[in-house]
């Protein structure tokens, strides 16, 4: 498993700055008028490994962002800000908010503090060859004090719209004309960040969202999901993302019951899971053995309901289009979530173009999506209209 040190000691060593100080800079009472949503408090170069290939300026952020969890307040959250190499167009470079997978829930795992993986430095590099800045929020909680808020959709729709607002005013050669995109727990975070826009963030121009892997957690689908899925005897990749929702869950409310969600069989990986990345949770959760069936309490949906729904979108009629990207043999991420999402999507009046991926995986549809997301992009980045795919074929 991944050696991992506590929250304080990253937030104090790592980064260049001292988190501690700008948490509690940030929770000040009384607040000054400098002190709102989006204002940057510290900044950084990023280190070359920690970038992306051709860029001319990486910078590592710490910016204000408003409590997700709580609805008001100020937490510290840190991003990346990727500029292209070469000159900026007329009016400064796009943004692509890029709203990343789960990673784990220590502050070891925050994007930030990690190279790329090497899908996503192809991925993210294609954005920049299409004229892209790239602004990259770690989220709230990652890298910075507190509990991360695991699939929070308003933590990360604050961190997502924040960071870009921190860039646009800190940053120099931006434009505001902003693409969400998001891959797995980003996915949603991006579909949050486009629901949110409109009230929390209406001075970002919003172009559109690009998702894949999305997830849409409802109590229903995830019942009959668990339920299907919990008849194989084979380890699931879902069995580390519930016990990194449970442990974030438990983290922010000290009275909830783990027992009740979770077998003692799965104690040891639910512990572990804050203070573990995503990998080493995953190798201790299979190398333990556990399965759905035998790490989660036939109440674990009833235990864990007010978490999900935390994991609700506050509307599903989005004020821009939405492309959906999903792989036919996502074990992540089942289809049958992601197809739920585009429905229930089209049928609140979003314009919705998904594509469905003939047997590829969670991963590999990140980069097999880019033909057809940038045939969607240069529509929308020039105002035109999208041809929308409610009940896409596979391809």
């Amino acid at each position: 498993m991944r050696v991992s040190f506590s929250r304080k000691t990253i937030s104090l060593v790592m980064g260049g700055v001292c988190i501690a100080a700008i948490s509690a800079q940030a929770n000040a009472a009384p607040q000054n008028s400098a002190q709102k949503p989006g204002v940057l408090l510290n900044s950084a170069p990023l280190a070359d490994t920690l970038s992306l290939p051709n860029a001319a300026r990486s910078l590592r952020i710490t910016y204000l962002s408003t409590d997700g969890v709580t609805g008001k307040g100020l937490v510290p959250v840190t991003a990346e800000v990727i500029v292209p190499a070469g000159e900026a167009p007329a009016g400064g470079w796009p943004i692509v908010a890029w709203a990343h997978g789960t990673v784990g829930n220590d502050d070891s795992c925050a994007p930030s503090l990690n190279p790329y993986s090497e899908r996503n430095t192809h991925y993210l590099s294609e954005w920049m060859k299409r004229g892209f800045a790239i602004v990259a929020t770690d989220y709230q909680g990652l890298g910075t004090p507190g509990v991360h808020p695991y699939l929070n959709t308003r933590a990360e729709a604050y961190s997502v719209l924040d960071s870009v607002r921190a860039a646009l005013k800190s940053v120099p050669g931006l434009q505001n004309k902003v693409m969400i995109v998001g891959q797995s727990q980003g996915g949603g975070a991006a579909f949050a960040s486009a629901a949110f826009a409109p009230t929390y963030a209406p001075d970002i121009n919003v172009r559109g969202t690009v998702a894949t892997g999305i997830p849409y957690m409802t109590p229903e689908i995830l019942s009959g999901l668990l339920q299907e899925a919990g008849k194989s005897s084979g380890y699931s990749p879902l069995v580390a993302y519930t016990l990194l929702i449970g442990s974030s869950y438990a983290g922010l409310h000290p009275t909830f019951r783990p027992e009740d969600a979770f077998t003692s069989k799965a104690m040891p990986a639910f512990k572990a899971a804050a203070d573990s990345c995503l990998t080493g949770l995953s190798d201790m959760a299979e190398k333990d053995g556990l399965t759905l069936a035998n790490a989660l309490q036939p109440t674990f949906v009833k235990a864990m309901t007010p978490a999900f729904k935390t994991m609700t979108y506050p509307t599903l009629k989005l004020a821009q289009p939405l492309f959906v990207g999903t792989g036919t043999a996502d074990q992540d991420v089942p289809p049958q979530l992601q197809e739920g999402l585009v429905k229930a999507a089209c049928a609140a009046g979003s314009t919705v173009q998904a594509h469905l991926y003939k047997g590829l995986d969670h991963s590999q549809t990140v980069n097999a999506s880019l033909p057809d997301s940038a045939a969607f992009t240069k529509a929308v980045m020039a105002g035109e209209p999208v041809t929308p795919q409610c009940t896409p074929i596979p391809q």
